[in-house]
């Protein structure tokens, strides 16, 4: 048996591990980096990247498919289903090939493989060869496609958002059990590229909207395109002559039955906690089994370990991975020096279209018990101008201040080009600043920045209307 003794040990080397073991290195510590996986982190391999190259593909099918109510008329169009795939699949292995050299760059004796599991609060074992002593730990194993028990008789045609990029080719017909980012954004792309398919929710949610207009906007949006069927009960999964049978059962309790080429699993992300001796670290885990942490330091109560990116279940996005693993770093290499790191404001984007995107507070947090009243503005993008000369004119935004300040909180939207109108909004918020402010920014013309400047505009005639009401208040001084 093997015996390491290290200042800081990574476990986990995707976004998150590579961002903490960086920062602990920085601080001078003897950092060990675990893996029990591939290399290559969940964005590179199975997230981010994949899923944008099969969207990209999907819009070009789209732009031959719309291109006739702007008068121009394509000949006919063949999707080559096998080209599609082999090219998501080059092109993602090239991007993961970058991160493959930069672990590869790592000296090898900082680097472990192998599946770590706590032994004790300051020791992991690590498969059967090495027993790691660490003053510091830091968990990053990220997180993997939650799986739904009543579709595990199904056989090899219910697949992950993990196995999709490995397909050789589109499949004729494919269920997407899911109505969040992961599932809209594959499903939407597989139906634009000619797969048939219909989307299962158990509830009535898109992506991550909680704003009741915006969703309703995203659901009448979607709707006219994609097969979404909400409040729907998964009954059972089995295989059929090499295709999957599902029976699914709706609100009004309508049985149905349905025989798909694949399920797609599209019900969320599970942290991988389950199998690493987490009991053996001493931590206090919350109702989920997620260890009690701090989100501004990364630390789990008072203790010298550091939880980072999905494995966290909270905002699982790269950006976020990133921080957090930086963070985690920082301060396990200074441990007991613990100094809340830089949290972003929340952004949040869905790569359908129209897109989807959250920044700042969301709706529902500002709703939440306890919370102050806030204004509110919004505009539609059926009649924004640039949106209607681009035919993408679909979709609403609405925006959050906070009375009194006039301060930005938050937005919710789905609307064209929103990836770029939520990164504005994001700056705005984390520069704190406040609806006049915001106003007094340039915005061009046509663009659909400028539906921007309508929410608004709403929003500043919302906080000036209850500056009016507290001034002419019956019991407001000097009235």
């Amino acid at each position: 048996m093997n015996t390491l003794n290290v200042d800081v040990a990574v476990i986990g080397a995707g976004t998150a591990g590579l961002a903490a073991y960086r920062a602990a290195v920085a601080q001078g510590k003897r950092t060990l980096l675990i893996e029990g996986g591939p290399y290559g982190t969940t964005c590179a391999r199975v997230g981010c990247m994949p899923s944008k190259l099969l969207i990209v593909a999907s819009d070009a099918a789209h732009a031959l498919a719309a291109a006739p109510a702007f008068g121009v008329h394509p000949g006919p169009v063949r999707i080559d289903g096998a080209a599609v795939m082999a090219r998501v699949r080059r092109e993602r292995d090239r991007f993961v090939g970058f991160v493959l050299d930069s672990v590869e760059a790592i000296p090898a004796a900082d680097k472990l493989r192998g599946h770590a599991r706590f032994t004790g609060p300051q020791t992991l074992q690590v498969d059967d060869h090495s027993s790691v002593q660490a003053s510091r730990i830091v968990i990053a194993t990220g997180s993997t496609p939650t799986r739904l028990p009543v579709l595990a008789a199904a056989g090899p045609g219910v697949i992950s958002s993990d196995a999709i990029f490995e397909l050789a080719d589109l499949p004729a017909s494919m269920a997407v059990i899911g109505t969040g980012v992961i599932g809209l954004e594959l499903g939407q792309a597989m139906a634009r590229l000619g797969v048939r398919v219909a989307f299962f929710a158990r509830g009535g949610s898109l992506a991550q909207l909680s704003d009741p207009q915006v969703l309703h906007a995203a659901t009448r949006t979607l709707g006219t395109e994609l097969d979404l069927r909400f409040q729907q009960v998964i009954v059972a999964a089995v295989e059929q002559d090499g295709a999957v049978l599902l029976s699914t059962r709706d609100a009004a309790g309508t049985a149905r039955q349905e025989t798909f080429a694949l399920v797609l699993e599209a019900a969320g992300r599970t942290p991988n906690l389950h199998d690493i001796g987490i009991a053996h670290s001493g931590l206090v885990l919350d109702a989920a089994g997620i260890p009690v942490y701090d989100p501004h330091t990364m630390q789990c109560g008072t203790s010298h370990i550091f939880l980072a990116g999905d494995a966290d279940n909270d905002r699982a996005v790269l950006p976020e991975a990133a921080d957090e693993g930086k963070i985690a770093g920082d301060n396990a290499g200074r441990y007991p020096d613990v100094r809340p790191g830089l949290r972003r404001t929340a952004l949040t984007i869905a790569f359908t279209e129209p897109q989807i995107a959250s920044v700042g507070a969301s709706y529902r947090a500002l709703c939440a018990e306890g919370k102050p009243k806030f204004a509110l503005g919004m505009v539609s993008f059926e009649n924004q101008g640039r949106s209607r000369v681009m035919l993408q004119n679909h979709g609403m935004l609405r925006v959050y201040a906070e009375y009194g300040s006039g301060r930005f909180l938050g937005a919710e939207m789905i609307g064209p080009r929103a990836e770029h109108l939520a990164h504005l909004l994001a700056w705005a918020c984390q520069a704190r600043m406040t609806v006049d402010q915001m106003l007094e920014m340039p915005f061009y013309h046509p663009v659909v920045e400028e539906g921007v400047r309508t929410a608004l505009r709403a929003l500043h005639a919302e906080l000036a209307r209850d500056a009016a009401d507290r001034v002419m208040a019956p019991d407001a001084p000097g009235v």
